[in-house]
């Protein structure tokens, strides 16, 4: 699923000139390439193109009278991610980074990037509810608390809870790529990416384009299926406004509903879903400087029926979330990056659906504001970081925080605190060796945390043309959400002292690529101290869970992960094929105390996929899944159960053309029963149709 995308046809190119960041013309701010051409070749060249530019963004391109072009070098190699402070292409990269492509996402069949990220072998996708309800997503072996989100680089993660964290505004149809970056983050991304990060990107930045060619664009898409579900969405995206060239912008909309697929024991719906999506996203390219901005919101109610207390099986929740970033950068010798961005978050939750008599609604609303510069800037011994970040959360709600001093609806307490870091790093880009050095100093005004120092350090080596190794050290931090500093309702009491989890690690790998063949594997341990968690001391005369800073846990794991390009090797048009397996081993200090934290992580998972062209324009994709997780859970009855083996097949079969396409999914082929959450149960097997159409103005 994670190929590369190489062309045809290969030109002979001079590494030491070529357009990479740590090319020898790179700080001239242009393209340059040395090649030959022969005489049939020559009546055309292009020296970049969109999808090729340089680190500071610019490009110069030569066209001829016909439409030949050699040499774009569109591949994931050459493509731009965020695995350090300073911006470097994934090939360059000293430290390994998924991408899930736009080709990987328009091919999955799913209805949610919850869904798609289950198919990346290192990260933990446990659903409660589909359609993107709600999804706890962990990587190596983490809580949903402990990686942080995305949008566009800027930081979206719920301070009250990470349960809520996938609340997104954007549709599958938004994204350009998803990054994962797996391991701690901190120096990279801040605060919350204890063990990783997931980066979903849809701005048409750094001269990525969409595959259109009109300066209007319209796509929409209907589809329907299994249990009442049904969703709708369109887009439409301008490459100009007016008379001002470099600018662009799109919007966005989309409403998916469902019945669910189970009911209580009332026979009431309990798993029912309703939501929305708006997203408006824009860009200015200039001469000297770029920026981009989106805004949208999120609206979805579900049935929860067991999610939260198995006694209770017509729970229900309701959120509504807000966002909005500016981002800018300048270009030259010295780039400026800065970002300022809002999100605000409102949760309903009813243990009783609609019966608020009965037991009262827990209200809460969170703001987070941030503002952030990430400067960088080329010189004789590399590229060089530095940068600083404020951020501050706010909550008001019915039962997390202090008191307020003039309570207001439902809200009757609340708490305030931020999150000051300084980060510095340097990266040495050679011909065949990277290393990327650097720390984050980070400080929070709760609890009188005091400035603490996390540093990270990670290389390189590519061997010849196809081989590269790489290995890090990496640290970083976790502040307790809203929810384990105060939630003292229900049997539970809650600890606002908590310290913050702390995480080091160290990894090492090699990665095969060629054409047709890529394959990597790589070996990592996790030291984690101050894990949160709730315990209970059985002896005592009143027994309560209480949220503490427990034990400590390590982790050791390994990934691999094959794949083939049917195209390459059999000249299959448009066929792939891919298979990924991750293990997981986890050990804590044993206690005589009881705890809810029983190690619940994946300790196997197999994901293979299968795409291939049949014939004219029909594709079929097959998805595999096999996943094994530790840990048990207590029935409505009483029983202790362990998690049990499962596996899953997806399948997509559609028509794509041009302009349209049609297609018809089944989710679960074979109707296996399964849980990723203790009492409950994940649906059957699941039809959908649905059809694309895409056309310019």
């Amino acid at each position: 699923m994670y190929k590369p995308l190489f062309n045809q046809r290969k030109a002979l190119r001079f590494r030491q000139f070529s357009r990479k960041g740590y090319a020898l013309f790179a700080c001239l701010g242009r393209v340059v390439t040395i090649g030959v051409l022969s005489v049939a070749t020559q009546q055309t060249a292009i020296a970049a193109s969109d999808n090729n530019r340089v680190a500071d963004g610019s490009a110069t391109s030569m066209t001829a009278a016909d439409s030949l072009s050699t040499d774009k070098e569109v591949t994931l190699e050459d493509l731009e991610v965020t695995g350090s402070r300073a911006p470097l292409a994934l090939g360059q990269a000293a430290r390994m980074v998924t991408v899930l492509s736009r080709e990987d996402i328009q091919a999955a069949p799913v209805q949610s990037i919850n869904d798609l990220l289950k198919y990346a072998v290192g990260v933990d996708v446990r659903q409660r509810g589909p359609l993107g309800a709600q999804t706890d997503i962990g990587i190596r072996g983490s809580s949903s608390e402990q990686i942080a989100i995305l949008l566009n680089g800027i930081n979206i993660c719920d301070a009250q809870t990470g349960h809520n964290a996938f609340d997104l505004p954007c549709d599958v149809s938004d994204i350009i790529r998803i990054e994962v970056l797996e391991g701690p983050a901190g120096r990279v991304y801040g605060t919350s990416s204890l063990v990783g990060a997931i980066n979903i990107v849809t701005s048409e930045t750094r001269g990525e384009r969409r595959e259109t060619k009109g300066e209007r664009n319209v796509q929409a898409r209907m589809e329907g299926g299994s249990f009442g579900y049904w969703s709708t969405a369109g887009r439409i995206s301008l490459r100009s406004l007016g008379e001002v060239s470099g600018m662009g912008s799109s919007l966005s909309a989309s409403y998916t509903r469902s019945d669910g697929y189970q009911r209580s024991k009332a026979e009431r719906l309990n798993s029912d879903y309703r939501g929305g999506k708006l997203f408006y996203q824009g860009m200015y390219d200039h001469d000297d400087f770029r920026m981009n901005w989106h805004a949208g919101m999120s609206v979805k109610g579900w049935g929860s029926n067991t999610f939260y207390s198995a006694k209770y099986d017509e729970q229900y929740e309701r959120t509504m979330k807000w966002y909005a970033a500016l981002q800018g950068e300048t270009k030259g010798r010295l780039h400026f990056r800065p970002a300022i961005y809002w999100n605000r978050s409102y949760d309903r939750f009813e243990l009783i659906r609609d019966m608020e008599d009965k037991v009262p609604f827990n209200h809460h609303r969170t703001d987070v504001f941030g503002i952030n510069l990430n400067s960088y800037f080329d010189w004789l011994l590399g590229r060089t970081a530095f940068g600083a970040e404020f951020r501050n959360e706010d909550i008001v709600s019915g039962n997390l925080g202090e008191p307020l001093s003039s309570p207001h609806g439902p809200y009757k307490v609340g708490l305030n605190r931020s999150n000051l870091s300084f980060h510095l790093e340097h990266n040495v880009l050679l011909h065949r060796f990277t290393l990327s050095a650097g720390i984050v100093a980070v400080k929070n005004t709760w609890n009188e945390m005091p400035f603490t120092v996390y540093p990270g350090v990670d290389a390189s080596y590519r061997i010849g043309n196809d081989w590269k190794v790489y290995a890090s050290y990496n640290s970083s931090l976790r502040m307790p959400s809203f929810t384990e500093l105060y939630y003292s309702v229900g049997g539970h009491q809650a600890d606002k002292h908590l310290k913050p989890e702390e995480l080091h690690a160290v990894e090492g790998g090699v990665k095969y690529l060629t054409p047709a063949i890529t394959a990597q594997v790589s070996v990592y341990y996790h030291h984690l101290r101050n894990m949160i968690d709730w315990v209970m001391d059985p002896s005592t005369a009143d027994p309560v869970w209480q949220s503490v800073n427990h034990t400590k846990v390590n982790t050791l794991g390994f990934e691999s992960s094959v794949s083939l390009s049917m195209e390459q090797l059999l000249g299959w048009q448009k066929s792939s094929f891919s298979v990924a397996y991750s293990y997981n081993d986890q050990s804590k200090r044993e206690t005589a105390l009881l705890t809810q934290s029983k190690l619940e992580y994946l300790r196997h998972k197999l994901v293979a996929q299968l795409q291939m062209r049949l014939v004219g324009s029909l594709d079929l994709g097959v998805k595999y899944r096999l996943q094994k997780r530790t840990g048990t859970y207590t029935t409505v009855d009483g029983v202790l159960e362990p998690y049990h083996t499962y596996d899953v097949v997806d399948t997509r079969l559609a028509w794509n053309a041009d302009r349209y396409s049609v297609y018809g999914e089944l989710n679960n082929l074979f109707g296996r029963h399964y849980t990723d959450y203790g009492n409950v149960p994940q649906p059957g097997t699941w039809l959908i149709v649905g059809a694309k159409i895409n056309f310019d103005l």
